[in-house]
């Protein structure tokens, strides 16, 4: 059980469920923007675990403006491998050659990488230092149980039987969120049959920022530039087949693995464990209820294929933030509907489009019918040789979107 402090007002402003990214970047960007507000961050999670998180992620350059305003950039860059190029290939993986259909430049603007990559771990304990020097109160290892609607706030269950009251509960609690079920938000859902193989690769050979993205028959195989002669991989395959992978011995993997990388990287070798993910879309029909709001992978989960899993729990992170800090500075209620359901206007149709657009490229890409595959790489060598489009491509991927919150512009709020 954790105790009040003894300064805690009786009524908190925020509290969030959920100390990942999208969580704890939710809090800075509150406490960042409007240091009054009382802000608390519970966890499941024991304390010091996310320390052990072997996953990577790409880091649009919205994001990186965002962690910029922050004030946790400069922490995370030494860290972070931009990526200077991105090819994209589509090939059966019994194909002795692998023709390269579309290509982008790495570059937004002058000198600013449409992305970084940066492993998770190194992300989470920036926002988690910078929470702290703002005042955010975190509280780890315990879960919330429940809640509770009185006339002014909320009762927030959690550990063992302790309460917090506040205007707002934030659910970053992740895909499988239980307190979106606790609330009756339905959702849209349905499994690819696919899964996602997660591991980290070292490699004899530089890959100079080179992030690459072969479309194979099973489902895309990237390969993401880490920070040295490294390379994070997201892997996709059917189900039964990746848990056949994960489960082979090293030997069996790595030989697999060749065959999809290949050795212009010279020898490889898997550093870290290997995990698979089932991969499904999930859309939460609302994302907000009195006094009550979802973010991140609660709100939605899709496919990876265009790796914006990330960005897009960031980009709920500015919205609400910017939402709360400006109906806080009218003097409105921040838990009211009436404010909450600005966020959701604002957040859920690009959500349904990103969710739509993730699905319709992996049913697209993910098959071997020969139709389908002379269609596609036509459509992609099109848009190879059409400039205009291309700079539009890179820059949605950079998260730069007309009508984007103001940190993701590296805007204060």
């Amino acid at each position: 059980m954790v105790k009040k402090n003894a300064t805690e007002p009786q009524i908190l402003d925020v509290v969030i469920a959920g100390a990942g990214y999208v969580g704890m970047a939710t809090a800075v960007a509150l406490k960042s923007s409007a240091p009054h507000l009382v802000v608390t961050v519970i966890d499941a999670a024991p304390s010091g675990v996310w320390r052990n998180e072997s996953r990577a992620s790409a880091i649009a350059a919205a994001a990186s403006r965002m962690l910029q305003q922050l004030g946790c950039w400069d922490e995370i860059l030494p860290e972070a491998q931009p990526i200077t190029e991105m090819i994209i290939t589509d090939s059966r993986t019994s194909d002795p050659v692998r023709p390269v259909f579309l290509t982008f430049d790495g570059e937004i603007d002058a000198g600013e990488p449409f992305a970084h990559m940066v492993e998770n771990r190194v992300l989470n304990e920036a926002l988690r230092k910078r929470a702290e020097v703002l005042g955010v109160r975190l509280i780890e290892g315990v879960p919330v149980h429940g809640f509770e609607e009185t006339a002014e706030a909320l009762a927030v269950r959690y550990g063992d039987g302790a309460t917090l009251s506040a205007r707002l509960l934030v659910a970053a609690d992740g895909v499988r969120s239980r307190l979106r079920d606790m609330a009756g938000i339905k959702t849209v859902n349905w499994e690819y049959g696919q899964s996602g193989i997660v591991c980290t690769v070292a490699h004899e050979r530089p890959h100079n920022g080179r992030a690459e993205e072969h479309f194979l028959p099973a489902g895309p195989f990237a390969i993401l530039p880490l920070k040295g002669n490294r390379s994070s991989l997201v892997w996709t395959e059917r189900t039964e087949d990746a848990r056949r992978l994960v489960e082979e011995d090293e030997f069996l993997f790595e030989s697999e693995l060749e065959q999809r990388f290949g050795l212009k990287l010279g020898e490889l070798r898997v550093v870290g464990g290997r995990k698979a993910f089932p991969l499904a879309l999930t859309l939460a029909r609302d994302f907000v209820k009195p006094r009550f709001a979802l973010a991140g992978d609660a709100a939605h989960g899709i496919h990876p294929i265009a790796g914006q899993g990330l960005n897009l729990g960031f980009k709920d992170a500015a919205a609400l933030a910017e939402t709360i800090v400006e109906a806080d500075r009218l003097g409105l209620d921040i838990g009211s509907m009436a404010v909450l359901e600005g966020y959701q206007s604002w957040r859920r149709f690009d959500t349904v489009q990103m969710g739509v657009t993730t699905d319709v490229l992996n049913r697209l890409f993910s098959n071997d019918h020969t139709p389908v595959r002379a269609l596609r790489d036509f459509g992609l060598g099109l848009v190879e040789r059409m400039p205009r489009i291309k700079s539009f491509f890179i820059r949605q991927a950079a998260g730069l979107s007309a009508g984007a919150p103001r940190l993701l512009q590296g805007k204060p709020i």
